[in-house]
């Protein structure tokens, strides 16, 4: 596909809201934002598999339509998913500013750990509360729903537990935090200002955790499928089940690849791709 085709090409809604199965309202309000976001979360899954094939995805929005929403049988990880989601919100007429975050779950200095997660800030017309909104991020602390931008209150989001809080920093932004509520009680997932980001941007920081050696995302499989009942995570050959009633939590290892393949095909919704090697 040439370049001009790429910049041309127009984003449709439609085949978007077919692939997620959302058939509510197209209003842009909160209860859109909550609906699209979750029906997003639990119709496309978060996967790593080209960064373990040595290849950074493409972030062009053509590309991410034929993969994520006309592909059907892949998924993709945080710069891919929010920039689709981006592009959904603005088509319904939602203002959205796309953020970086340092992902921060058990790091002890939050300045440790650098900027390789894309959220998203949305704003619905008319709705003087800005929304944090993100379907990219490949934990089970992860938001099930957008949520208001408003320190030290908590939301339940489809069963989930957050809440956002400032913490002391140096510079002239405040830092905002996400923490979500666990059995050992709040954990912080990640850190965030309000800066912009740009296009260009995330090209850097995608193909850096796609292709640098001792990024966790080239070393081994990292795929999640939320449904109604349950959080599916694979990592490397370990798969956890995490029941939504109950919080019981279920682990299996996988032997081989062939394993894999059909674990990643009958539970997770995708076929991975042809060659490569999942386990390692």
């Amino acid at each position: 596909m040439s370049d001009s085709a790429r910049t041309t090409t127009p984003f449709s809604l439609d085949a978007y809201f077919e692939r997620i199965g959302w058939a509510g309202g197209r209003r842009p309000d909160a209860d859109t934002l909550r609906g699209v976001q979750l029906a997003h979360l639990r119709a496309i899954p978060f996967e790593n598999l080209d960064a373990l094939g040595g290849r950074a995805p493409s972030l062009d929005l053509c590309d991410l339509t034929a993969k994520l929403v006309h592909g059907r049988r892949r998924g993709g990880y945080c710069y891919e998913h929010n920039t689709l989601f981006a592009a959904a919100l603005e088509a319904l007429g939602v203002r959205v500013t796309r953020l970086t975050a340092r992902v921060v779950v058990g790091a002890d200095r939050f300045e440790d750990r650098p900027r390789t997660h894309m959220a998203l800030l949305a704003e619905p017309p008319g709705d003087p509360r800005p929304y944090l909104a993100d379907v990219g991020f490949g934990a089970i602390g992860s938001l099930l729903e957008p949520v208001p931008l408003t320190a030290d209150t908590e939301f339940h989001d489809a069963g989930r537990r957050h809440r956002l809080v400032h913490t002391p920093r140096r510079g002239p932004l405040e830092t905002w935090v996400l923490q979500a509520h666990g059995a050992g009680g709040w954990q912080a997932q990640y850190a965030f200002t309000l800066e912009p980001f740009e296009p260009s941007d995330y090209e850097v920081i995608n193909w850096h955790i796609a292709t640098n050696p001792r990024s966790p995302f080239a070393r081994r499989p990292y795929v999640q499928r939320l449904t109604p009942d349950a959080h599916l995570l694979l990592d490397g050959d370990r798969v956890t089940v995490t029941r939504t009633d109950d919080r019981t939590v279920t682990e299996r290892r996988l032997s081989d690849d062939r394993q894999a393949r059909r674990v990643l095909a009958e539970e997770f919704g995708i076929d991975a791709p042809e060659g490569l090697t999942l386990l390692r």
